[in-house]
């Protein structure tokens, strides 16, 4: 399940979850829509991490916590800190992304 930020607080999700992997976008980005079917599946394959979708043009200080420069950006965050990020619009890099958790 993908949970769709409504307000500024990525950080409690991130403290309140052991793993939040994150999907930084914008509602004038292409790419960003592109690329969330493809969040969405890694999502349903990965039910025990958190999903998000931060919109980071309205969401400055969830921004932060991952220093996004890029869209789209994605973030994985474990024991509430950063654990990686990247910015792309493919799958593999995301996958890759995601695999990289559980060997940390």
């Amino acid at each position: 399940m993908i949970l769709e930020l409504d307000k500024d607080n990525l950080a409690e999700i991130v403290n309140d979850n052991d793993i939040v992997v994150v999907q930084y976008s914008a509602s004038w980005c292409g790419n960003c829509k592109i690329m969330k079917p493809k969040f969405k599946k890694a999502a349903s394959e990965n039910e025990s991490y958190k999903f998000v979708i931060a919109d980071a043009e309205n969401f400055p200080e969830s921004r932060k916590l991952a220093n996004v420069n890029n869209l789209p950006t994605f973030a994985t965050f474990k024991g509430g800190k950063l654990l990686n990020q990247v910015q792309t619009n493919k799958l593999e890099p995301l996958a890759q992304l995601i695999n990289e958790i559980t060997s940390n």
